[in-house]
């Protein structure tokens, strides 16, 4: 069974990166995988420092939420991160997040994150696509930083309003889709499938 942590960066509940990440778990669980849903506005997880304890075996200084994630973020199998952009980046909730990843960063720990498979799921409000761009970027450079693999994305403008991406059913289809390929551990290998070289084809245009 596939373990699979659903983190939503979005403030908003029940808006537009809620529903996306929530389709691509819907489409994951249709396949019997196990999925935990994160959502970090209901957590307290505070800035990293740089003191770099968790590199030399020593417990985070930040005595916050995030020292109960780390063991759901090794037990995954996956990961999906969701976030709306924010003056062209992640929230600062996502952002926080990922800072803490440093944990992953040291010989130690990096064997905990290395493999794991992640997808994205970025709603935004502007119909340009290059708004997007600068947050599809971060994921990748992140993630191929922590030798994690990127299979898939999902990319949608036009969604600033709460519920928008309902609007478009084509697309909540492909995050379902995207969701069911995770599920069975082959996402980003089938044809058609949105994955982020894809995506920042579709984000460059014609």
């Amino acid at each position: 069974m596939k373990r699979i942590l659903a983190v939503i960066g979005s403030p908003r509940k029940g808006g537009n990166t809620d529903i996306l990440v929530r389709k691509i778990a819907e489409g994951a669980g249709s396949k019997g995988a196990q999925v935990d849903t994160l959502w970090l506005g209901g957590l307290n997880i505070r800035e990293c420092d740089g003191c770099h304890l968790c590199w030399k075996g020593k417990p985070c200084s930040k005595r916050d939420d995030m020292l109960g994630l780390y063991p759901k973020i090794i037990e995954s199998d996956a990961i999906i991160f969701g976030t709306p952009v924010y003056w062209y980046g992640p929230t600062a909730l996502m952002k926080a997040f990922i800072d803490r990843f440093v944990f992953f960063n040291c010989p130690e720990n990096r064997t905990k994150i290395k493999g794991k498979k992640a997808v994205i799921a970025v709603p935004f409000e502007e119909e340009n696509p290059d708004t997007a761009r600068p947050v599809v970027e971060f994921f990748e450079n992140c993630l191929r930083y922590l030798e994690m693999n990127l299979v898939g994305a999902v990319i949608v403008g036009g969604a600033g309003e709460k519920g928008d991406v309902l609007k478009k059913p084509d697309r909540l289809n492909e995050a379902y889709e995207l969701g069911t390929r995770l599920g069975e551990g082959d996402a980003g290998a089938k044809e058609g499938i949105e994955t982020p070289s894809r995506s920042r084809k579709r984000l460059a245009g014609p």
